[in-house]
């Protein structure tokens, strides 16, 4: 698990009632310096180096170089990184992943298709869900009839 996410999973945690709106701030507030090299980003993200070299390569994130050629990723390409690895937590097919940065690139006019791509992708994700919590409800149950007990 990143240390991002364990983060995040920590604010969630101690938070009572609602979550806190996701803002900048909160993002600023994880501590993420100015300039990362590869191998921090990999240690924040839980990515391996190899990843997000690839990620790279294929044009989803852009990354800074210093002057001997070394990657510097920035804030704007950590949260890049960042985002991608929850669109690919939740099963978000590469190829739906970079229609989106190229939807990003082409500017403010595709909004209404990248809203689209990524309401399309929630609603997937709630399916899952949905299914998650009935084969869950199958395995609760065989665990009771055998005389365990399930926790929430």
């Amino acid at each position: 698990m990143s240390v991002t996410t364990d983060r995040l999973r920590g604010l969630i945690e101690t938070t009572e009632g609602e979550l806190p709106p996701l803002t900048v701030e909160l993002v600023r507030d994880l501590e993420i310096p100015d300039h990362m090299t590869i191998a921090d980003v990999a240690g924040l993200t839980g990515l391996s180096a190899h990843t997000l070299r690839y990620y790279e390569r294929i044009g989803l994130v852009e990354v800074p170089r210093d002057a001997a050629g070394r990657r510097l990723y920035d804030r704007e390409a950590v949260g890049r990184v960042v985002f991608i690895t929850r669109l690919r937590d939740s099963d978000m097919p590469i190829a739906a992943i970079a229609r989106y940065v190229e939807l990003v690139k082409q500017g403010p006019s595709t909004e209404p298709e990248r809203l689209a791509l990524l309401e399309a992708h929630r609603d997937d994700i709630l399916n899952r869900l949905h299914d998650l919590q009935a084969a869950l409800a199958v395995v609760d149950y065989k665990i009771t009839t055998y005389g365990g007990a399930c926790g929430s």
